[in-house]
């Protein structure tokens, strides 16, 4: 009985030393600030990886739309990502500039990440990876690929990238 106990409270210590919260990652934001995403608990947070010479770059104004109209309870952080095709070659001076003339972006920009592969980001191993979100494995296919999260750090779901962000299996899902 003894062992039994003591194993189980080794499998727990080892399972809430590899449990982390989504609230415990940062970034490096598009002007070379760090954000903690822990200022954020309360929110939602969509995160979209971003690319500006992507055939999805045009969801660059549904995303403003969609943070115009829920910003009382969304944080949503654009990521660009040159992994796809090429597909964000920018500085992210280059990139700012781009999203702001193009879209009138005002939502929450990342610096330039990798967001797969062996460089991926920590905020997107905790994205994709069961281990971390409790929730599913996925991998980040292309461009603007979405992830929720809720106000409590809950993994909430993956949207592929032909996914629209004002489409309704968004939408409800921020109600």
């Amino acid at each position: 009985m003894k062992t039994l106990v003591l194993l189980f409270s080794v499998l727990t210590f080892t399972a809430m030393a590899q449990s982390t919260s989504i609230f415990d990652y940062s970034f490096v934001d598009i002007d070379g600030e760090t954000v903690s995403l822990k200022q954020f608990q309360g929110k939602k947070i969509l995160f979209v990886n971003v690319a500006s010479k992507c055939g999805f770059t045009g969801q660059y104004a549904a995303l403003q739309e969609l943070h115009e109209q829920f910003s009382e309870g969304l944080i949503l952080i654009g990521f660009p990502c040159d992994q796809f095709g090429g597909q964000e070659p920018g500085s992210e001076k280059e990139i700012k500039e781009f999203c702001q003339k193009r879209y009138g972006v005002t939502f929450l920009m990342a610096s330039k990440i990798d967001v797969k592969g062996e460089n991926q980001h920590p905020i997107y191993q905790w994205l994709t990876q069961k281990n971390h979100n409790g929730v599913e494995d996925s991998e980040v296919a292309w461009n603007f690929s979405k992830y929720l999260v809720n106000g409590k750090g809950k993994y909430i779901g993956h949207f592929g990238s032909k996914v629209k962000p004002l489409s309704v299996k968004i939408t409800n899902s921020l109600d």
